[in-house]
């Protein structure tokens, strides 16, 4: 089960268990090809993404709704530590990888341009508790994002019990 938490310091956290190895869930977040099988809400799919896993590396990835639309990402990873953690700047961004206003998009809210996920991977008994970090949401912001964090890590759980 998910547990999320809206703190008033604009940051959003959620845990949830995998019933898969560590090793395998950090692959799931460092492989381009096994991302793009989960990484979006509900519906959504990712036509186009790169990772350059590595401190100072880039990601850019192309988030496509169900209706057509289509959601730009980009961010630098701060901190790589196999498979342990990752820190990255989490930012909107066009088909070329400049970051955006998220206004750009029709988001309404006092998005900054950048802000930062630290996910963290444990091990617990031969399966991976994750906790996920969104920091630097507007103030009174982060349902929206829960819930699609959340529906990404119900993608994600089919993806792993899928390449079992």
């Amino acid at each position: 089960m998910a547990n999320d938490t809206i703190s008033k310091s604009a940051e959003i956290v959620v845990t949830r268990t995998f019933d898969a190895p560590r090793e395998r869930v950090w692959k799931a977040w460092t492989d381009v090809d096994q991302m793009k099988s989960w990484w979006g809400p509900k519906g959504f799919t990712v036509p186009k993404a790169h990772l350059d896993i590595r401190e100072g590396g880039k990601f850019h990835y192309c988030m496509r709704a169900p209706d057509g639309k289509e959601y730009w990402g980009t961010g630098i990873y701060e901190e790589v530590s196999p498979p342990e953690r990752l820190v990255m700047t989490d930012s909107f961004s066009d088909p070329d990888g400049n970051v955006v206003h998220a206004s750009t998009y029709g988001i309404e809210g006092d998005y900054p341009l950048e802000m930062q996920v630290t996910v963290t991977f444990e091990d617990v008994d031969g399966k991976t508790r994750l906790t996920l970090r969104h920091s630097g949401l507007p103030a009174g912001g982060g349902q929206g994002e829960s819930s699609g964090w959340n529906e990404m890590f119900d993608r994600l759980t089919t993806h792993l019990e899928g390449s079992a």
